[in-house]
């Protein structure tokens, strides 16, 4: 499902709102919410929202597992860190309890041991292992997700649900929830805007291109909900949306 916002802030506004209905259906109904949160710049107004007194109240957080769909291998206290951005942004505004919350990093391991803890850590948490209530995702200008990158191995990855790599182009280890995993989840949210993802988001929805040089291709939910909220920018060179 496609939905297009005039701005920014309406875009962070209606997700804000879906976040905590996702949140709520899922405490209703079990006793608890699994999410993996997104990284890079793009969740940063979204964040700042959930923490907001008004809509963090909404939600019980005392009854949330909050992980996260890749990383980079740097300390939470790096720039570089998803985790400690979300931190900054949300988690350390809300009442999640610290042994609730999984960071993709480990200090003393290698990335490659600490993907196996983290598929661990999921099966122990998750819905039969493998169900994450609700996966946030953004998407790069070159197309890609998570840590999902043009013309890498990971893209092929069909058994584990975490996987672990170096990134030559980024001189960098990456860990990531894989496509089968993702494409496990109940609700994916995607959040894509600005200029620069116009050719990308034409290319995933609507172009000839494989998932080789625009691996979102691959999120194709099972039977889960898929959310991609884009603003006019973004979705400019659309014409079938």
């Amino acid at each position: 499902m496609l939905e297009k916002f005039q701005n920014l802030e309406a875009l962070n506004e209606r997700t804000a709102k879906l976040f905590i209905q996702i949140a709520n259906e899922a405490i209703s109904e079990k006793g608890r919410f699994t999410v993996a949160l997104t990284g890079g710049s793009s969740p940063n107004g979204l964040y700042k929202l959930l923490a907001e007194d008004e809509n963090s109240r909404k939600i019980d957080w005392s009854k949330v597992f909050v992980f996260w769909g890749d990383e980079r291998w740097v300390p939470l206290h790096s720039e570089q860190s998803n985790a400690g951005a979300a931190f900054k942004a949300l988690l350390n505004q809300l009442p999640v309890p610290k042994d609730q919350i999984f960071p993709m990093f480990k200090e003393g391991v290698s990335p490659e041991a600490y993907a196996k803890t983290y598929e661990s850590l999921l099966e122990a948490h998750l819905e039969d292992s493998k169900h994450f209530d609700l996966i946030l995702l953004g998407m790069g200008d070159d197309g890609h997700t998570a840590s999902l990158f043009p013309g890498e191995a990971v893209l092929e990855e069909k058994e584990k649900k975490v996987d672990a790599y170096f990134l030559k182009s980024q001189d960098m280890y990456r860990v990531t929830l894989t496509a089968p995993l993702i494409n496990e989840g109940k609700n994916i949210i995607f959040l894509v805007f600005g200029e620069k993802k116009m050719d990308a988001l034409y290319q995933v929805l609507e172009g000839n291109e494989t998932y080789h040089k625009f691996p979102t291709k691959l999120i194709k939910p099972k039977s889960g909900k898929i959310y991609l909220m884009v603003d006019q920018m973004a979705a400019s060179k659309l014409k079938k949306h």
